[in-house]
Parts: C-alpha cells; structure tokens; sequence
C-alpha cells in the first residue's frame, strides 16, 4: 500500500508544477526561456514529435525573440523582424491566434515571408498569444516541416498550454523588467555621482557658484563633443592622480587674468 507522500510522488507533474521546476533549476531568465521554448515544443507537439518553437516579445515598440529551441527556430522567427510582418507578430500585437496551414498557399503577408521560411524546409505555422495584462505582449510560435501539423487537436492543445503559462511568463517578464530598470537605475545614479564629483571640482578651482560649474563643464562636453559623463569622470580621475590633471574655466577667464 502506497503512502500519501508515495501517491504523491508518483503522480505526474501538472505543467504549471514543470514550469516552476524550470524557474528553479534555470541559472537565469534567459536559461528559463530557452527551457521554456525547449519545453513548449515538446508539450505542444506531442510525446516523440517536437515542433520548433520561439517565443516572441514585444516591448518599447521592438520585437525580439526571447527564447528558441534551437538556434533554427530563432532565425525564422528573425524573418519575420527583418520584414516587420508575419504570424507572430500578428499574435502578439493584435493578441489572436495566428495559423498558417501551408506556407505553400500563404500570402498574407506577401511572397517574401512565406519563401524564406519555406526555403528552411518548413511548411506550417501557429502563432499564439500569451495573456501579459499588460507587462508586454508575447506569442508562441511552433513551426513544422509537415503541412497542417497544427490542426485540431494540436492547436487546442496549444492554446491550453499558453493560458496555462501566461502567468509564468507574466512574473518572468516582470522581472526582467525590473531587473533592467534596477541596472538602468544604478548606471544613472553612478553617472550623476561622478557629475556632481565634477561640479564640486570646478566650484573649489574656479571659486565660481554651482550654476556656473554646471555651464563650464556642459560648454566642454558640448565644445568637444564628447559626453558630460565622461568629460566628469575624466576630471575626477585627473585630480584623484590617476590621468594627467585638467584645468576647466569659464571662456574668457583666462584673458581676464
């Protein structure tokens, strides 16, 4: 007689228990999309058929494949980019599912999309959205070299297992948001630390007022080309004895003297 525990541990994973599986054991958010995209091609296609699969977000007005199964997947879903047209991007921005039958009858979105992933020996095409309330706009795209693979019941079950995820992806997408906002945040901060470092260095040489320092130092960034932040850090090494030392003055300051 099997214990609670041993049921338990011999009763198969739901999905969503594997997807949380792949968050934990992933080293990083770009580790988890490939290993998702890995693992939504075998889930969609079914045991022992796997489609290609890439997973396709839309964020500050660009599109990027965020995860692949395999580096072919990726360049198809490239294809569409390079073009700014094809399913997958259909999905993702109107949030619909997007299905190609046979890229040998497609013309939706012209001659040049369908014969580039034809020429990958691909024929078929679906596109389904993922439900980010908001966080961006995703879609999952399965790709194969048979004709109407995903008809039925395979875009049922595609459809099933992107409500099922969207969720995931949503506070995977999150993250990274958060991540990149965080890595945005600290190079600011650095930047404005360096800037004010600046400005007290060319106050203490010129004896002159903040505002003044300010429009000394943007003179030369702007006179030079070259960005205040690095006109700054150039100055704060120079004093802090590690490039030669540089003088900034007012324009005609010099003469006065």
């Amino acid at each position: 007689m099997l214990l609670p525990e041993e049921i338990l541990e011999s009763e198969p994973l739901s999905t969503v228990d594997q997807i949380q599986n792949l968050i934990l054991d992933s080293a990083d958010f770009e580790d988890f999309l490939n290993e998702l995209a890995r693992f939504s091609a075998h889930q969609v296609a079914g045991a022992g058929d796997d489609a290609l699969c890439g997973i396709t977000l839309l964020r500050d007005r660009k599109a990027a494949t965020i995860g692949w199964s395999s580096d072919s997947a990726r360049e198809v879903d490239e294809i569409q980019y390079r073009l700014s047209q094809g399913p997958c991007l259909t999905a993702a921005q109107e949030e619909r599912e997007v299905y190609v039958p046979d890229l040998f009858d497609e013309d939706r979105w012209g001659p040049d999309y369908a014969n580039a992933v034809a020429s990958h020996g691909l024929r078929s095409v679906l596109s389904v959205p993922f439900h980010l309330q908001g966080e961006a706009q995703a879609a999952l795209n399965l790709y194969s070299d048979a004709p109407h693979k995903f008809d039925g019941d395979v875009a049922a079950r595609a459809r099933g297992y992107t409500r099922q995820i969207s969720q995931a992806l949503r506070l995977a997408v999150r993250f990274s948001l958060h991540t990149d906002s965080a890595t945005n945040l600290r190079a600011t901060l650095e930047s404005r630390t360096v800037i004010d470092m600046a400005i007290g260095i060319v106050m203490a040489q010129n004896r002159c007022s903040q505002e003044a320092a300010v429009r000394i130092l943007t003179d030369a960034s702007s006179n030079g080309n070259v960005k205040l932040r690095d006109i700054a850090t150039s100055l704060v090494q120079s004093v802090g004895g590690t490039a030669s030392r540089t003088h900034f003055e007012e324009p005609g300051q010099r003469e006065a003297g």
